[in-house]
């Protein structure tokens, strides 16, 4: 069954989404936000062992492919990592829609996602996401150095060659977001570049304003 995009649009017009490239501040933003103003925070990342669980690897086979190790998953070409992670995405996308529109029939919904400027269209209006954006080089360290990614910075300094995984990790990234940030610093939707000389409350206040939260 494939649902029109008006359809989906309208089961979810009660749902904000903060979405971007990565490390441009989606979960700090997402969280500040949600405890601000009392909505329900969705973080797709924190979903995905759930999905994976309801997945079944004829349909999802990204996202059900196994590892045995830092060096085997690593190991890979650019090009496989990067379309490995491209079809996780959109395999997922699938449980993250009909979740969001179970929980935001009775209540407003931030959800904290990854979103193509393509996939923005299918979903939602654009009074309601926000573009959260970082230039994507160096991302690996930027992951590393969080609270919440602690698991994969522990799994990328177990590989044999951290450097290499380093390497390889840092060039998947910038050439899986390179095309999308310019796209959405040349698009219409509403975006912010982070910027350390701002601060969470004074990015948060510029996302609610956008959202008409205030």
């Amino acid at each position: 069954m494939i649902f029109q995009d008006n359809v989906i649009r309208e089961y979810l017009k009660n749902v904000y989404f903060v979405t971007g490239t990565p490390c441009g501040g989606k979960t700090t933003v997402s969280r500040a936000l949600g405890q601000k103003y009392n909505i329900l925070v969705y973080d797709i990342d924190e979903r995905f062992s759930v999905h994976q669980q309801m997945s079944d690897i004829r349909y999802q086979p990204s996202m059900n492919k196994r590892f045995k190790d830092a060096d085997e998953f690593f190991g890979r070409s650019v090009e496989e990592y990067r379309n490995w992670l491209i079809e996780n995405t959109r395999e997922q996308l699938d449980f993250v829609v009909l979740d969001l529109i179970r929980l935001s029939q009775s209540e407003p919904v931030i959800c904290d996602c990854h979103l193509t400027i393509d996939e923005a269209k299918w979903i939602t209006d654009s009074d309601r996401i926000v573009f959260m954006i970082k230039e994507p080089n160096d991302l690996t360290d930027d992951y590393c150095s969080r609270a919440d990614h602690q698991d994969f910075s522990d799994f990328i300094y177990s590989a044999t060659d951290f450097e290499s995984a380093k390497t390889t990790c840092n060039e998947t990234l910038r050439t899986l977001n390179e095309k999308n940030y310019q796209a959405i610093k040349k698009s219409d939707y509403f975006w912010l570049e982070r910027d350390n000389g701002r601060s969470v409350e004074e990015t948060v206040k510029i996302v609610a304003e956008h959202f008409c939260l205030i």
